[in-house]
């Protein structure tokens, strides 16, 4: 049961992500315009979710313990990175967000350290200067 309900959770989520797509502006000329990426990436969690109500897992085992903490602090970091990263500019928070993550996941302080100076350098120049995508780059107050 409780797969059906997570199913129908992530369905209608994918349905309200889907439609409220439609309604971003952005000031750049995009062909397809900045609804494109957000539409496509929810048709897929739609599919994926229907699977989840259609041929649910008979003996679902929810964590304990600590891997229930790390999910819990997983998903504070990523809803963290959406509310700070306009505000605190897309590298700060960036490399942030994967240095947590890579944390949670095990590894260590330097190498995490390293990972998100490493990812949200190659991604502020694949998006702004690859994709010319605008991103913040910094923090408000700083610019």
């Amino acid at each position: 049961m409780t797969d059906r309900i997570v199913g129908l959770v992530i369905l209608a989520a994918a349905i309200w992500y889907g439609l409220t797509a439609g309604t971003y502006e952005a000031s750049f000329g995009d062909p397809l315009g900045p609804a494109a990426f957000p539409v496509m990436l929810s048709v897929p969690v739609a599919v994926l979710s229907l699977f989840l109500l259609v041929r649910p897992d008979a003996n679902p085992a929810w964590a304990k313990g600590a891997p229930l903490l790390r999910q819990v602090a997983a998903v504070c970091i990523l809803v963290s990175y959406a509310l700070a990263l306009e505000p605190l500019g897309f590298l700060l928070v960036t490399f942030a967000a994967v240095a947590l993550l890579c944390r949670l996941l095990g590894g260590r302080w330097g190498r995490s350290a390293v990972s998100g100076v490493a990812i949200s350098l190659l991604l502020f120049v694949a998006f702004d200067q690859v994709l010319g995508l605008p991103l913040p780059a910094l923090p408000e107050f700083v610019s």
